[in-house]
């Protein structure tokens, strides 16, 4: 027995946990009782025997039982020998007369006497016991385990963890105002008396906004890691959940941990998930939303002070957030955190090529000059798919060759090399792409083409990618229609080569494109004559479920039957522009349709020398062409190629 209570108690202290103490405590009494029961047993099974009613009688004739003890028809005794019996007997009448003449120590005891042993009781509760703890654990699971079952309203900040990784400034690049308005904060958090000192007081809040990719998230961990203050960090959905009032007791929550830890700053991540305008959605809004962000308003700016409490909020819809939540005394400053410039590329690919081993050809410069409009996180993905791309060639080094490679797979897509095109639909593919450079090359407003190609990229059979030779931040007309011919120039080039009846879907992109740029000159940019320089398109980023609904058109129909026939008009003048010049340069469609039936893919160089000077490229292997070759997709279509080296 002290054996099994010095397991029992050791096995205790080894795997002890506070919470699981009552757990431990059934295991403990269940594990005695059944010693108890089990020794018990087997100690009354070892010395009493059990005899026959029958045979007890002739022993009681023989005079070979001393004493007896009767509970009821339970009849237990001990033989002249010692031994200890037990038996059952029916309602024999005269039996205590028997005894009593046979000079029998007769004993008597009333049924039940005996208190129910612990054992009894634990047996007795334990379907109860069993539910109890089978309710906690499922209450425990559905709240991810942290609070336990009556931690709804816990918030579920986590605290940033120093030991982990510190992301600091020095790792944020490319944004730099965005990084000037924040290092005031953490200069405030390090030393508030140089603010004070001349009557300054610290922002309530900060909102970062910006697209996608731009470093929000990692300016907020760069904030983090140099304020060297507690910092919470919370999604904006992590509020909510399945049970109604849990979002508001959350943030009540969040900030009475702020103010246990001030100064403290608290991130919430994609605040539009929890902020978006009240009353706008089906039947007024979501109610358990709404009450949610009242309670943010409150604790941001109520009765109650929140002094040293900083909150931090970034968002990508800054058109659906709630007015009440951006007013100064709330969130005061709304940060933008823009695409970077050529200048800001070039440092964030510094700074995400410091771990890739590059080669002595790699120019950061001339990569972050062919990379405009690319955030912080496409440039990211650049410098791995390059990496990637390297390893896959058994390369040490990554050269300018996989970054080019890397480029054009993450603005055109992946090459489909196991596609197969028959030499028909080759053709239409080349003519179509040419059909678009050339329409390029003769527009002077159009971008410079980066580079052309007919190997099927993504989900197109071929693409011509034009890429500024700047970074753009207004179009003028000129440009945008421009881009219009451009993009008919594939239709046209189809049409005049192989026939009205051969155009393909393939321009179905295309067409979008135009029409999409005509109907944003007439609507939102005022070039149009007939209609002047109003604005009648709606904001499109502010639509959302409950808002589109309730909004009435402040258009007449005859305003909209004109806006309809301006956009036909631009798309039509760019249609018949495209088809003047690929008429009038002919010539140079079949010659870059016969090269990229032959190259496959051509640079803008390339289809420069080749336009101008009649230059072939001469830096592609294994490249033959037949002048006199009739069955080859070139002697079909009556060409005859003459590369010249």
């Amino acid at each position: 027995m002290a054996l099994v209570y010095y397991i029992i108690i050791l096995t205790f202290f080894i795997n002890m946990n506070f919470k699981n103490l009552a757990m431990w405590a059934v295991i403990v009494f269940l594990t005695i009782g059944l010693y108890n029961m089990f020794k018990n047993t087997q100690g009354s099974t070892s010395k009493k025997q059990n005899i026959i009613f029958s045979e007890f009688l002739s022993e009681v004739e023989n005079g070979r039982v001393i004493q007896v003890e009767i509970q009821g028809n339970n009849i237990r005794g001990i033989m002249a020998n010692g031994e200890s019996f037990t038996t059952y007997s029916p309602n024999y009448p005269n039996l205590i007369e028997k005894l009593s003449d046979k000079g029998v120590s007769i004993s008597a005891a009333p049924l039940d006497e005996k208190m129910p042993s612990l054992f009894g009781v634990l047996l007795s509760w334990f379907p109860m016991l069993l539910l109890i703890a089978v309710w906690i654990f499922f209450m425990r699971q559905m709240q991810g385990g942290k609070g336990g079952a009556m931690g709804f309203g816990r918030s579920k900040a986590k605290l940033m963890d120093d030991a982990k990784k510190k992301v600091t400034f020095d790792d944020v690049a490319g944004i730099d105002e965005a990084k000037e308005e924040v290092q005031e904060i953490v200069e405030f958090l390090k030393s508030p008396k140089k603010f004070i000192r001349v009557g300054g007081k610290i922002p309530r809040g900060a909102l970062l906004v910006g697209l996608p990719g731009t470093g929000k998230t990692l300016l907020a961990r760069a904030i983090a890691g140099e304020s060297g203050v507690p910092f919470f960090t919370i999604s904006g959905s992590d509020f909510v959940e399945m049970f109604v009032g849990v979002g508001a007791a959350r943030v009540r929550d969040m900030f009475e941990q702020g103010k246990k830890n001030a100064p403290c700053i608290i991130f919430i991540d994609e605040l539009d998930a929890v902020g978006r305008s009240r009353g706008a959605g089906l039947g007024g809004g979501n109610d358990e939303r709404e009450q949610t962000l009242n309670q943010i308003l409150v604790e941001m700016d109520g009765f109650e002070t929140n002094d040293g409490v900083i909150i931090l909020a970034s968002t990508n819809r800054p058109d659906v957030l709630d007015p009440a939540l951006l007013r100064p005394g709330r969130f005061d400053r709304q940060i933008v955190v823009p695409l970077p410039d050529i200048l800001g590329r070039e440092k964030i690919l510094k700074i995400h090529s410091k771990k890739v081993s590059m080669g002595p050809d790699v120019k950061l410069k001339t990569i972050a000059k062919g990379t405009p409009g690319f955030s912080g996180a496409d440039l990211a993905n650049l410098v791995n798919e390059a990496a990637l791309l390297a390893a896959r060639n058994n390369k040490r080094i990554v050269t300018s060759n996989e970054f080019e490679d890397a480029k054009d797979k993450v603005m055109m897509g992946a090459e489909r090399k196991s596609m197969v095109m028959t030499e028909e639909d080759k053709k239409l593919t080349a003519y179509h792409e040419s059909g678009h450079a050339i329409v390029a090359l003769n527009e002077k407003a159009s971008d410079p083409i980066h580079k052309a190609t007919i190997m099927p990229r993504g989900n197109a059979l071929g693409v011509v990618w034009t890429l500024p030779e700047r970074d753009r931040y207004s179009h003028t007309r000129e440009y945008l229609k421009a881009n219009i011919s451009k993009a008919m120039g594939g239709r046209i080039a189809e049409e005049l080569i192989f026939g009205y009846e051969k155009v393909t879907s393939g321009a179905s992109s295309d067409l979008q494109t135009a029409t999409k740029l005509a109907k944003d000159m007439v609507t939102k940019f005022g070039m149009s004559n007939e209609l002047g320089p109003l604005s009648y398109g709606e904001n499109e980023e502010e639509v959302f479920l409950g808002r589109s609904i309730t909004r009435h058109q402040q258009m007449s129909e005859d305003t909209t039957k004109k806006i309809d026939v301006e956009i036909k008009k631009i798309v039509d003048e760019g249609y018949k522009k495209a088809k003047k010049i690929l008429t009038e340069k002919i010539d140079d469609l079949h010659k870059l349709a016969k090269a990229l039936l032959t190259y496959e893919t051509l640079t803008g160089n390339e289809i420069d020398d080749l336009i101008y000077k009649n230059i072939y490229p001469d830096n592609k292997e294994g490249v033959k062409v037949e002048s006199n070759d009739q069955d080859s997709a070139l002697g079909s279509i009556g060409l005859k190629p003459k590369i010249v080296h």
